[in-house]
């Protein structure tokens, strides 16, 4: 039963992985342009601060090297097997739900006429009738198709969605928010993921490929997302046991409620109420 479970939860990311990918190719919707909102399309065109590839090494590798890090300390494959299929949901969601609404909005980029007019934007751009771009011959199709994808940004959203994730993670295991409130270098242990997510956020504004708009709404996006793909694995981050992952709350109630039997009988009327607590925690 465990086994047909874990193969569902896997071929439900491999779903969304394959229509994650499909989208990612599409073309977007061609948006109407207003001669006024021009000068919003006439930043040059950069290369990445933070290229595609560097960002999905992050959004992968973060969130392994943190899982595995805290099973070879705790040696707990349950804990693994759970953060990463959580991670790995929080990630693929995001990525579909970001290309869906970039196909269905279709935003120019800031660099979208350098793009359009590669020998440089002139100094009156000429719409069709339509208010669609008229761009030049020597124009790449796969960079206008691409300039068209501003709205949300995905860095922003699945940046956010695996980091944001991470630092959720850390603040659990840590009891950043139960007991170890007050002590400093767990709290700033656990939002370094999320820290590192926002620069990757910022980058983008600054190289041209994304308004401040975009940024903002795929941050949103993501951190939205992360949040409950990880309520999906793990209880508040309030709760004395945030540190364990759902499916393994049952064994550690079981677990300490023997060793208190063990060690010290409770009467009735108190062990009712041991139970009671156990079970709203």
């Amino acid at each position: 039963m465990r086994n047909k479970k874990l193969s569902g939860e896997i071929a439900l990311r491999f779903i969304l992985f394959v229509i994650f990918t499909i989208t990612d190719d599409a073309n977007p919707y061609h948006r109407a342009v207003q001669p006024e909102e021009l000068w919003l399309y006439r930043y040059p065109h950069t290369p990445d601060f933070y290229p595609g590839k560097l960002m999905w090494i992050t959004v992968f590798s973060v969130p392994t090297a943190v899982f595995v890090g805290f099973y070879i300390i705790r040696r707990n494959s349950e804990d693994l097997i759970q953060a990463t299929l959580g991670v790995t949901l929080s990630i693929y969601i995001t990525g579909c739900v970001t290309n869906f609404v970039k196909l269905a909005v279709g935003r120019p980029r800031p660099d979208f006429l350098s793009r359009c007019y590669p020998e440089g934007p002139p100094e009156h751009i000429s719409l069709k009738d339509n208010w669609q771009w008229d761009c030049s011959e020597t124009a790449n199709p796969q960079l206008l198709t691409n300039g068209l994808k501003s709205f949300p940004s995905g860095h922003a959203s699945l940046s956010f969605a695996s980091l944001g994730y991470v630092s959720l993670y850390l603040a659990g295991k840590l009891q950043v928010f139960n007991r170890g409130r007050g002590q400093g270098w767990r709290f700033v242990g656990s939002i370094i993921p999320v820290i590192w997510a926002l620069m990757i956020a910022v980058s983008r504004t600054s190289d041209f490929h994304h308004h401040w708009q975009d940024v903002t709404v795929g941050g949103i996006i993501g951190l939205v997302v992360c949040y409950f793909c990880y309520r999906q694995v793990y209880p508040s981050l309030d709760k004395m046991n945030s540190y364990l992952c759902y499916s393994l709350i049952p064994r550690e109630l079981e677990r300490s409620a023997s060793a208190t039997e063990l060690s010290s009988p409770r009467p009735k009327a108190q062990e009712t109420e041991f139970n009671f607590i156990s079970r709203i925690i």
